[in-house]
C-alpha cells in the first residue's frame, strides 16, 4: 500500500471519529418515544405516508438552522448532503413537492406537541432558580409579535396593494413565556388583526402563578376571575381607566427629586358583563418614577407583595420582547414554507423548537456565548462531524482536535 494511500485512509479514520453531523446530535435532544407517542395521537404517518414523521421534522429543523428563505433552498440543501442524510434517517432527500404537501397535509398540532412536551422536559433544566431582584416563583410573561406575511389565506393587517397583487396579511404569535426558563410555555395563532386581550380567555394557570404584560391586555372580567383563583398579575393601568380610591397608604407626590415609589392606593374598577356593572374589583394602584425619571403607574390584585417587588416584575417584562428578536433575527421566519396556515403555525413551531433546543445546549456547554453567535456557528458546521458541545464551548479547539491528524499528514 503506498503512502498516499495509507495517507488517505488515516484521513478518513480520522475525520469518522465523530460519528455524528452536528444537525444530528441536536435532534438527538428530540427523545424518539415523543416523535413515536405524537405521531400515534394525531395519526401523522397514517394520513400522510410519502414522509415519515421522524424525517419530517429533521427536514424542516434542518431548514430553520440552515435559515432557508424557502422549500427549494431547503430541499436542495439536502440534496447537497445527501451522503451524510443517512445519520439523520433519511433513505435520500425528499422532494420539494413531497415537502409541500406533508406541509400542508400533516397537521401542525404534532408539531405543536413535540415542542410542548420538549419544554416540559427541560423545564427543570433550563430554569434559573431566581430572578435578580425578585422574590417570587412562578412567574409569567405574555406578549404579542405580528409576523407579516403575502397570504390571501391569513389576511388581517394592510391595505390592499395598489399594484393589484394580494393583500399584505398577517399572523400574530401570542405568548407565554416562562421567566426563569427563557423559552415560551404557550403559544396561539391567530389572524393579525385580533386583539391581544382574547389570548387571556385560552390560559389555565395554577394558584399563585403571577402574570405580567402590558395595558393591552386590560380586561376586568378576566382580572376578577383570577383574584378568586388566586392567580395574581401586574400590568399598567390605562390612562383613561375609570377607578375609585378606597384607601392612601403612601403619598410621596410632594417631595421634591422624589425617585421609586411614589404612591400607593387601593382603588375600585367596575367589572361589567354586556355593559351592567355585576362587582366592583378590588385592585392597587402603584405610581413609581425610575431613575431616568419616567413615572409608570401599575395595577395589580396581590396586596403583601412590597410596592418595588411589583415594580420589579414588571421591569421584567422585557424579557418577552428580546425572546421575540432573538427568534426573528437568528431564525427564517421572513419567509415561508407553504401558504396554508397549517404550513404556517407547523414552520413557527419549529422556529421556536429550534429556540428551545438552543437554550439547552447553551446550558450544558456552560458557554458564555452569545445565542447569536452559538447559532451562526452551529449554521456553518451543521453537516460537519464535530463533538457538538466541544465544539461549543471552543470552537477552534474542537475542530483542531478533530482535524489535525489530517493536517499533519497533509504537510
Amino acid at each position: 500500500m503506498s503512502y498516499h494511500t495509507k495517507t488517505l485512509l488515516m484521513r478518513d479514520k480520522d475525520k469518522s471519529f465523530v460519528g455524528q453531523p452536528v444537525l444530528s446530535q441536536i435532534l438527538e435532544l428530540i427523545p424518539s418515544s415523543l416523535i413515536i407517542k405524537a405521531n400515534r395521537k394525531y395519526k401523522a404517518n397514517r394520513y400522510y405516508k410519502r414522509i415519515p414523521l421522524r424525517v419530517h421534522l429533521a427536514s424542516l429543523l434542518y431548514g430553520v438552522f440552515s435559515y432557508c428563505n424557502g422549500l427549494r433552498e431547503l430541499c436542495e440543501g439536502l440534496l447537497a448532503c445527501e451522503g451524510k442524510l443517512v445519520h439523520l434517517g433519511f433513505d435520500k432527500a425528499p422532494a420539494r413537492s413531497t415537502l409541500s404537501d406533508a406541509n400542508t397535509k400533516r397537521s401542525y398540532l404534532v408539531f405543536a406537541m413535540i415542542y410542548e412536551e420538549l419544554v416540559k422536559q427541560y423545564h427543570s433544566f433550563i430554569s434559573d432558580s431566581r430572578l435578580k431582584g425578585l422574590s417570587i416563583r412562578n412567574l409569567k410573561i405574555i406578549d404579542s409579535t405580528t409576523i407579516q406575511l403575502f397570504s390571501e389565506l391569513l389576511r388581517g393587517v394592510g391595505r390592499n396593494r395598489l399594484d393589484g397583487g394580494r393583500k399584505k396579511g398577517g399572523i400574530k404569535v401570542h405568548a407565554m413565556m416562562d421567566a426563569f426558563s427563557g423559552v415560551t410555555e404557550y403559544v396561539r395563532m391567530t389572524e393579525a388583526r385580533e386583539h391581544d386581550r382574547n389570548f387571556l380567555y385560552h390560559l389555565d394557570l395554577p394558584a399563585n402563578s403571577w402574570l405580567v404584560f402590558d395595558k393591552a391586555y386590560t380586561v376586568y372580567t378576566q382580572f376578577a376571575k383570577w383574584t378568586k383563583q388566586q392567580v395574581w398579575f401586574v400590568t399598567r393601568m390605562r390612562d383613561n381607566a375609570d377607578f375609585h380610591v378606597t384607601k392612601v397608604l403612601k403619598d410621596n407626590t410632594k417631595r421634591k427629586n422624589a425617585r421609586g415609589l411614589l404612591k400607593e392606593q387601593y382603588i375600585t374598577v367596575a367589572v361589567k358583563e354586556r355593559g351592567i356593572v355585576k362587582e366592583r374589583l378590588k385592585l392597587r394602584r402603584i405610581t413609581y418614577k425610575s431613575d431616568d425619571g419616567k413615572i409608570y403607574v401599575f395595577i395589580t390584585n396581590n396586596f403583601t407583595l412590597q410596592a418595588t417587588q411589583i415594580a420589579t416584575i414588571y421591569k421584567n417584562r422585557w424579557m418577552i420582547e428580546l425572546l421575540f428578536k432573538q427568534i426573528k433575527q437568528n431564525f427564517p421566519l421572513r419567509y415561508f414554507w407553504g401558504e396554508s396556515p397549517n404550513a404556517v403555525k407547523m414552520q413557527v413551531y419549529c422556529v421556536l423548537m429550534a429556540q428551545l433546543l438552543m437554550v439547552v445546549l447553551r446550558k450544558k456547554a456552560a458557554t458564555k456565548k452569545s445565542f447569536a453567535n452559538m447559532i451562526t456557528v452551529i449554521r456553518l458546521h451543521l453537516m460537519s462531524y464535530v463533538e457538538l458541545l466541544e465544539f461549543i464551548k471552543d470552537t477552534y479547539k474542537a475542530w483542531r482536535k478533530t482535524h489535525n491528524a489530517s493536517f499533519a499528514f497533509a504537510t
